[in-house]
């Protein structure tokens, strides 16, 4: 077992016993393993029971995490615990009912959004930012009654800053960086930023080369002099880490995520056809085994060790527990 409980706040792997082992061999006790992205409630059912298969083939690497408490029990049995998020509000289709529904399954967060205008807010791609929808009211006042966290990584600013003023619970980016240190259209203003804190919420850094300054080439000390600054700004109990590691995932999967079944054409996200591909991974953080060395990079920048086991784990741990119980 690793002293150091460490959580990632994304990941959508291509995943297998090989990815499992990786986890367990960087220290991960938890990872928020993306199910959804443009599924409907069906679909989606069809991926929880993919990850019921992998629970039953490989249970001395993962297990599920029903309840926040499972991730302290994961660490302690030196596995990796599983819990599910949606990215987009497609798998409830225009059913609130199957907000319930999705959290009995073990889906701890949901984005409102998935680049586009959804039934539910707008998205960081759409031209008009038209807040959040009668339906999205009702959503997330859903949301925050049966535990499931609300989710800003890929909605648009005004929705955004909408949503953490309706929501009576801590709302979260999972995965995403400041827009100050690169300014792509996924990355998150100060203003977002300081409301996400303010809300009890958290910040996911992302290590995708695509929301880092210098893309694939960005270094270690810069990736963790913009922790140190966004901790400044937030507070460092309001971040963490969600790698958005797509680890193994051939092309298609990126065409699906980016595409879904709504477009025709390919679409390139931030406009350019550079971005068709998956980029070239950081040199010093190409998987689950690199965790350590984003710790290490912390101390060297200066944090205080509580600091860095807070930033590694212990702040989605705390936001898990007080925030995915059921309302009385």
């Amino acid at each position: 077992m690793h002293e150091m409980l460490m959580i990632d706040g994304l990941q959508y792997s291509n995943w297998s016993e090989a990815i499992f082992r990786q986890m367990r061999e960087g220290g991960l006790s938890a990872v928020h393993a993306t199910i959804a992205y443009h599924e409907n409630a069906r679909e989606t059912l069809s991926r929880i029971g993919e990850w019921n298969r992998r629970f039953e083939a490989w249970p001395e690497l993962i297990r599920p995490v029903r309840q926040a408490s499972d991730i302290r029990l994961a660490h302690q049995e030196g596995r990796v615990g599983v819990f599910f998020g949606l990215q987009n509000c497609s798998p409830i289709e225009d059913d609130i009912d199957l907000v319930e529904v999705f959290r009995q399954l073990g889906v701890f967060i949901m984005q409102l959004t998935y680049n586009n205008q959804s039934l539910l807010a707008s998205g960081c791609y759409e031209s008009e930012d038209n807040g959040i929808s009668r339906f999205g009211r009702q959503v997330i006042a859903e949301m925050n009654r049966v535990g499931m966290l609300i989710d800003m990584s890929h909605s648009a600013e005004r929705s955004t800053l909408e949503a953490i003023e309706l929501s009576s619970r801590p709302v979260i980016i999972s995965h995403a960086n400041p827009s100050s240190f690169h300014p792509a259209r996924r990355n998150k203003s100060d203003r977002v930023l300081q409301a996400i804190a303010e809300s009890g919420g958290l910040l996911g850094f992302s290590t995708y080369p695509f929301h880092l300054r210098d893309a694939s080439n960005c270094s270690l000390e810069d990736f963790c002099d913009m922790v140190a600054r966004t901790a400044d700004l937030m507070g460092v109990q309001r971040i963490g880490i969600g790698s958005d590691l797509c680890q193994q995932q051939p092309l298609q999967v990126l065409e699906w995520m980016r595409n879904g079944r709504w477009s025709k054409d390919k679409d390139y996200g931030e406009g350019s056809a550079d971005n068709a591909h998956w980029p070239e991974p950081l040199g010093w953080f190409r998987d689950s085994r690199d965790f350590p060395v984003i710790a290490r990079g912390l101390r060297q920048r200066g944090f205080a060790e509580t600091d860095v086991h807070d930033i590694m784990g212990l702040n989605w741990l705390r936001l898990l527990e007080s925030s995915t119980t059921l309302q009385p």
